[in-house]
């Protein structure tokens, strides 16, 4: 006698009763891009449906948002005036800090995640403050007024910082920070795991964040190094962060998976700019069954051990699961 295991497939509802993994609106992270100005909803060439958006546009963005049930966004900042340290980030009037707060005074139950990093607002589009003797970024240096960006964050009324920058003991630098100044209940969702991946191209258009000279690869993690990758995780885990995560997604799901059965913490995955420019580009081309791609992509990595998903196809996916 041979197993039939086609029994459990036999019909929709079937399928329904064993299904193993769910993709729920909940689970989803929605990226919004904030911009100086107002009135401005300017579309990205490469990733069309992605807007970098004034404050007053974000506030109607997250209305949408809210109505599909999503409960999270990440905020980016992309500061008209860029310089060499990154000071719009350091300023309590900033445009993340604005940015923070308008959204909070509107919309109070929406979870706020801010990222914490400097590309964005350097104009040399590295993650800190440089280190001219070997042309990289200064990690200690860039601890110090990551710090003070955390604490902008904090007092602006986010629920939650994410650094993204990969610097060494951030998370310790961070969590120290926030305890001495009262933050000691703010979570932090570590960039724990942040390959220096090719699949970043789109987001770089959108965040104006391409770095001037060289790559980030002196500090970003060798796609190449899967023990590594786990060191780096459990480096943050000891550090005091409250969620892990995995950047990118689909081309990382073996190091999720491994990561997920490292620890114990909730842990995230970005499903990031390159891996929704290909999808959409697929839909442009007609080649794939746009929505099914997606909503498969989706559950691969909810499957793959993510708990949460960062994911620009946030509110195409509450469309679908809304039904």
């Amino acid at each position: 006698m041979f197993a039939r295991l086609r029994r459990l497939r036999i019909n929709s509802n079937i399928r329904d009763l064993v299904r193993e993994t769910h993709l729920k609106t909940d689970d989803f992270i929605y990226p919004l891009f904030v911009v100086c100005g107002n009135g401005i909803k300017k579309e990205i060439s490469s990733m069309p449906g992605v807007f970098q958006m004034s404050i007053d546009e974000i506030l109607k963005e997250c209305q949408e948002v809210v109505n599909l049930g999503i409960k999270s966004i990440i905020l980016f900042g992309i500061p008209d005036i860029k310089d060499s340290v990154g000071s719009d980030a350091l300023n309590e009037n900033g445009l993340i800090a604005n940015g923070v707060k308008a959204i909070k005074d509107k919309f109070p139950n929406l979870v706020v995640i801010t990222d914490l990093c400097f590309c964005e607002y350097t104009d040399h589009g590295h993650c800190g403050i440089l280190d001219l003797s070997c042309g990289s970024v200064d990690n200690d240096a860039t601890l110090e007024i990551s710090a003070k960006q955390a604490i902008i964050h904090a007092k602006s009324g986010a629920d939650m910082i994410a650094p993204s920058g990969m610097m060494d003991g951030i998370i310790y630098t961070l969590r120290n920070a926030l305890d001495s100044e009262g933050f000691a209940n703010l979570p932090i969702m570590a960039y724990s795991t942040k390959f220096a991946s090719a699949y970043y191209g789109p987001f770089r258009d959108v965040a104006e964040s391409a770095p001037s000279f060289g790559d980030r690869k002196s500090y970003q993690m060798d796609p190449a190094n899967r023990l590594e990758a786990i060191n780096e995780s459990m480096q943050d885990e000891a550090q005091g962060a409250d969620i892990l995560m995995v950047k990118p997604a689909l081309a990382y799901l073996d190091i999720l998976r491994e990561i997920r059965n490292n620890t114990l913490l909730p842990l995230c995955a970005y499903n990031v700019s390159g891996e929704y420019a290909l999808l959409q580009a697929g839909k442009k081309l007609g080649v794939i069954d746009y929505e099914r791609v997606m909503m498969e992509t989706l559950i691969s990595i909810k499957r793959a051990g993510a708990d949460m998903i960062i994911s620009y196809h946030a509110k195409e996916a509450a469309q679908i699961l809304r039904g």
